[in-house]
């Protein structure tokens, strides 16, 4: 039976760059959950309706997820989709759903996830819509969801009890069929379409060895089915790898700060060849050679640069892309290949029309993120597999393969400092205070390096023509030395204040230097340029990577 609740809009539901992601106890308010979910459906319902349509279901596990899809699955019903896919146990990680999505030819699907933030009671979650193409909604797309979020009055919901998500097969809400799927095994396969599993089995049994760090989330299914089962890899490969509502309590972030037993065992005495690790909903990376942490922006030159190690990609790239904060390292490879190089705002969204387009092939940004078209999503397992078939067929260390790009491109030093959790008004006040200085900088010198260019980076895009502004606040000197400046629209209390710093060196003999030393001049002159110790009280980021 279809039943109309009686709603009044709640202030705040404007999505960021992956959707809403708020506090568990603000989702857990009295009609919080279903006022966004109903401005979804609004805002993407065709003229025609959903009747016959399939839709797409999962998350990361994290907590509230389960609660969340049972009211997912009865709006769905009231608003006439014919069928739902959920993941078994609510579980689909992000691009495993981006894959089903495109698998199926679905309409779209509602991923619940709030990524690398975490997880509990007291921790985030967090809700968006991905379209058919399997990518993350369109700024229009999200726009049009936060205008009706602000005069919604009602909604449809059928009731119906729970579903068993736990149980594989066919179920009913309402007039809807409800399938429960295997979370694993779609992506799984997609991934044997990618790469060439004999060769990477083959690899392992010669004697590869890894350690890949699920972090309490949602790829430790995966890669237990991957990893060791598929690729023989010894049992153990896999850490942290049963998910849990609240990561065991740790943050499911892959940096060097929240996977740091991961990174103290691969710069151990006895560390394997080696080390990997994936976020809460499985679309981040974190690279780790024994002895050597290798940055995300270099991870995407890397995986460019080497692509054609895998079958899918023998044939070369179309093209690659990366979001604008992210290190220029990728340009030159692009520039090398003689392929097209796109710097797009940071959101995963922004690559979908230029895959879809053929453009592109390979895409990254700085925050551990990598994927390629086989997905519209960024994808952690993905970027590891490629990682391991490029060191199946060059049999070279990561330190090796690192020194010599490094020789072949130049090294672009780079850093990502995060002042987390500052006060609204404070993070504010920084971002003002740079902006209006940006008119009037160029030809100007600080710390003794002139600019060269200084602006709020704005995008066109080439596909469909649409304008994003307010990307993030650039300062850039004459040699390609830059600082960026940009509030991340990924945390759920006050604001991260996020500073990127690079600098490019080409001689070889340069490029074994700590990547804070060799940054050290920039990150004084980007601190004093900003004034964040004045203006928010903090001395030191948060978390440096």
């Amino acid at each position: 039976m279809k039943i109309t609740i009686q709603t009044q809009p709640i202030s705040g539901m404007k999505p960021g760059t992956s959707g809403l992601r708020k506090k568990v106890t603000v989702f857990q308010q009295p009609h919080y959950l279903a006022n966004f979910v109903a401005s979804i459906f609004a805002a993407v319902k065709p003229e025609g309706g959903f009747t016959g349509k399939t839709l797409v279901v999962g998350g990361d596990g994290r907590y509230f997820n389960l609660e969340a899809i049972q009211v997912v699955l009865r709006m769905a019903a009231a608003q006439g989709f014919a069928r739902v896919l959920v993941g078994q146990h609510g579980i689909l990680s992000t691009p495993a759903a981006s894959c089903v999505i495109r698998k199926y030819k679905a309409f779209g699907g509602i991923i619940l996830s709030a990524s690398h933030n975490s997880g509990g009671p007291e921790g985030d979650f967090g809700i968006k819509f991905n379209g058919d193409n399997g990518g993350p909604a369109p700024e229009k797309i999200t726009d049009a969801i936060y205008e009706y979020s602000t005069h919604i009055t009602a909604y449809d919901m059928v009731e119906a009890a729970d579903v068993d998500v736990g149980r594989i097969g066919m179920h009913t809400v309402g007039d809807m069929t409800v399938e429960v799927i295997d979370s694993v095994v779609d992506y799984q396969e997609l991934m044997q379409q990618l790469f060439d599993f004999d060769v990477l089995r083959a690899f392992f049994k010669s004697g590869f060895t890894m350690k890949f760090d699920a972090m309490h989330a949602v790829t430790g299914p995966y890669a237990h089915a991957i990893f060791e089962d598929a690729l023989g890899a010894a049992k153990g490969t896999v850490m942290n790898g049963t998910p849990s509502p609240d990561f065991n309590g740790h943050h499911p972030d892959p940096n060097l700060v929240h996977a740091k037993e991961l990174y103290d065992i691969m710069m151990g005495e006895h560390a394997p060849d080696f080390g990997a690790a994936s976020d809460g909903d499985g679309d981040r990376n974190l690279i780790i050679g024994r002895d050597m942490f290798v940055s995300p922006s270099d991870s995407l030159a890397v995986l460019a640069a080497n692509a054609t190690c895998a079958p899918a990609y023998a044939k070369g790239l179309a093209g690659v892309a990366r979001s604008m904060p992210t290190s220029g390292a990728v340009d030159r490879v692009a520039a090398a290949l003689g392929v097209e190089c796109f710097e797009t705002p940071t959101g995963w969204k922004f690559f979908g029309n230029l895959l879809d387009a053929g453009r592109i092939t390979l895409c990254g940004e700085e925050s551990a993120g990598t994927g390629s078209d086989h997905v519209r999503e960024k994808d952690g397992v993905w970027a590891v597999l490629l990682w391991i078939s490029i060191l199946a067929k060059r049999r070279m260390s990561v330190v090796d393969i690192m020194k010599e790009h490094w020789a072949t491109y130049g090294r672009n030093y780079y850093t990502r400092h995060d002042y987390e959790e500052v006060e609204t008004e404070a993070a504010n006040s920084v971002m003002n205070h740079i902006k209006a200085q940006l008119p009037t900088l160029v030809g100007q010198s600080l710390g003794g390096l002139k600019v060269a260019a200084a602006d709020d980076f704005s995008y066109l895009d080439p596909i469909d023509g649409s304008v994003s502004n307010n990307q993030g606040l650039r300062v850039v000197f004459e040699g390609g030395s830059r600082i960026v400046y940009r509030l991340s629209g990924t945390g759920t209390s006050g604001a991260t204040i996020r500073v990127y710093i690079e600098r490019y060196e080409a001689d070889p003999a340069l490029h074994d230097l700590d990547t804070q030393v060799a940054l050290s001049g920039l990150i004084a002159i980007a601190n004093d340029f900003s004034q964040i110790a004045q203006k928010t009280g903090r001395l030191q980021p948060t978390v440096i990577t």
